[in-house]
């Protein structure tokens, strides 16, 4: 496949989500939220969590492993600490329920806490801490996955590629945003290199015979992707499967089904949130605290760098400017993608088609 690329409206990709989720019984206001964290992925470059992925839920979908739209309410703990049972729907649409919850919680209490169980895969972390940053809050989002990679020191997979991201509010610099997975190269890159017929750098990944490779086909049929830092990769992984999977009594430790190879079992992935108001411990309040933040990023962005580098970023710095660049210049695609995407609308019955950007 060709590694060229088409821009495609972001508005045009958000219609084809909603309508080809609504054409599979996914509630209106559900398939927007979904279709909003897709396209925010994209947006982001993260494109491994985009609107790419809508066919493999759909697959989900079609089979009945995933419900498109149970009744949810939460099970308040404490004042400040609640339990979402997603009951098998979509990890997105339980993962905004949840933050916005522990929004609520934070306006009130100065803090709110939630765990997620029985859901489903919930794309890019930073979909949810964002929400929290844009209402003025600091957030951490943690989840679980399926097997992907050995513990340190082990041969076999058992820990999830578990993503976490934070998020807390700046000033003038932007918003500190991290959104990382404790591996090297997420599975979604090496299912985006499949895709597009691209190889992948020698380090991501393991072949089922536990030899390094650059073909992402062998590293998904029974491969290995590899923690970041050896054991520093493995106990972030671990962490992720104690506060999303074990404390919120999802599956963990290996019990996570995998979305496209267990298509006749549920997912069962846990979810854990922390809001919180992050300028309770300064005199001066917000202004005070965006003044610091600012102050930090501006000491980050200045430092000396290092041969070889013309520029120091601050973590969601990217991210963020890909956005505002995408916004303007569309989404790009492979014509592959822009096919397979056509083909699903087509076979859901709705004519909603993705269109090119005047660039294109």
């Amino acid at each position: 496949m060709s590694s060229s690329t088409i821009n495609i409206t972001p508005e045009s990709a958000r219609t084809l989500a909603v309508e080809v989720l609504k054409a599979h019984s996914v509630p209106a206001d559900r398939a927007a939220i979904i279709a909003d964290a897709l396209i925010l992925a994209d947006l982001r470059g993260v494109d491994t969590h985009g609107v790419n992925r809508l066919p493999g839920y759909i697959a989900r979908l079609e089979v009945g492993v995933v419900d498109p739209s149970p009744a949810l309410s939460f099970a308040d703990k404490t004042p400040v600490m609640t339990l979402l049972d997603a009951r098998n729907t979509f990890g997105f649409v339980a993962g905004s329920l949840a933050i916005d919850r522990c929004i609520e919680m934070a306006s009130v209490y100065g803090i709110g806490m939630a765990a997620v169980k029985r859901s489903n895969h919930y794309g890019m972390g930073a979909a949810y801490v964002l929400r929290a940053v844009k209402a003025g809050y600091a957030a951490f989002a943690f989840t679980n996955a399926s097997r992907a990679m050995p513990p340190w020191g082990g041969a076999e997979a058992l820990l999830g590629t578990s993503p976490f991201a934070v998020g807390v509010p700046g000033g003038r610099e932007g918003d500190f945003i991290l959104d990382m997975s404790p591996c090297v190269a997420a599975r979604g890159k090496i299912r985006k290199a499949a895709r597009r017929g691209e190889k992948i750098l020698e380090g991501y990944a393991l072949d089922k015979n536990g030899k390094a490779t650059t073909d992402p086909n062998a590293a998904l049929d029974g491969g290995v992707v590899l923690p970041i830092g050896g054991p520093k990769g493995s106990g972030l992984a671990m962490m992720m499967d104690v506060f999303a999977g074990v404390m919120s009594g999802s599956a963990f430790g290996g019990d996570v089904n995998d979305q496209y190879k267990s298509m006749d079992k549920q997912q069962n992935v846990g979810h854990w949130f922390l809001v919180f108001k992050p300028d309770v411990f300064l005199d001066g309040g917000m202004d005070e605290l965006k003044s610091r933040m600012d102050t930090l990023a501006n000491r980050v962005r200045e430092s000396r760098k290092a041969d070889g580098f013309e520029r120091i970023y601050v973590s969601g710095e990217m991210e963020a400017e890909m956005e505002k660049k995408r916004a303007v210049e569309g989404i790009p695609f492979s014509q592959g993608e822009i096919d397979t995407l056509h083909d699903l609308a087509q076979r859901s019955g709705t004519g909603a088609r993705l269109e090119k950007t005047e660039k294109s």
